[in-house]
């Protein structure tokens, strides 16, 4: 039994709420059970040097957890002067994931720089601001196309995360914190709305998994992200 009381295909409760910040140019508030995220999109009009002259933009995110999202107060990174190395690894997973399904070449030399702040966390922080993020990138692109300086919005497909892991040895879906921190195995599957792998990372916290329990973890997350993709469509209006 799950300490939730979930079968081991069973979501967490699902919330996205698109528009959540006055300001920004596209925002989305996602609530996966008790981890809750606010992704926020902001358009700056040019690009990284490194793509200058080139006619193509960009797409960045950041990552961060408030001082109260945990058990315990987080520190603020900012006073320390440093980000850590485990905020650094899910902010350019968080990037990669969305650039994954951007087309670079239809919207300029511009950058859109994608913020997700942690209010709560219950586990599949990284995995959220990705669902979360994509509304929030969607939106923003939606502000250019209705601004006039794009035809189309440049995104190929959605895309979406989760984790599944190993319970007692049973595969699930969408792990809180207490089956994360106490599962045998912690996977996290980034895919898009037709199911293309963006990006997979597994590892055993205990003894090496099998092939088949990882195919069994695969199934379960594809399931996982139909109904995520679902969601941002309805959020979306699409």
């Amino acid at each position: 039994m799950r300490p939730s009381n979930r079968a081991p295909d069973q979501l967490r409760d699902i919330s996205l709420e698109p528009g959540f910040m006055k300001h920004a140019h596209g925002s989305c508030l996602i609530r996966m059970g008790g981890t809750h995220v606010i992704c926020t999109a902001t358009i700056e009009d040019k690009a990284p040097p490194f793509l200058r002259n080139t006619g193509k933009g960009w797409v960045t995110a950041e990552y961060g957890m408030l001082p109260c999202s945990t058990h315990s107060r987080v520190g603020r990174e900012a006073s320390r002067g440093k980000q850590t190395g485990r905020t650094q690894e899910i902010q350019r997973l968080i990037g990669r994931s969305l650039r994954a399904v951007t087309d670079m070449s239809k919207f300029g030399e511009r950058q859109i720089r994608v913020d997700c702040d942690v209010l709560q966390a219950d586990g599949g922080t990284r995995t959220a601001s990705i669902t979360g993020g994509f509304v929030a990138l969607h939106l923003a692109f939606q502000k250019l196309k209705k601004d006039g300086v794009i035809k189309e919005i440049p995104l190929t497909d959605h895309v979406a995360a989760i984790s599944c892991g190993l319970y007692k040895g049973t595969p699930v879906l969408d792990l809180d914190y207490l089956e994360d921190s106490n599962a045998q195995a912690d996977t996290n599957f980034v895919l898009t709305g037709k199911g293309g792998i963006v990006e997979i990372q597994g590892t055993a916290e205990e003894e090496p998994f099998e092939e088949k329990e990882f195919m069994d973890m695969m199934v379960l997350a594809k399931q996982g992200i139909q109904v995520l993709v679902e969601a941002q469509k309805k959020a979306l209006n699409l």
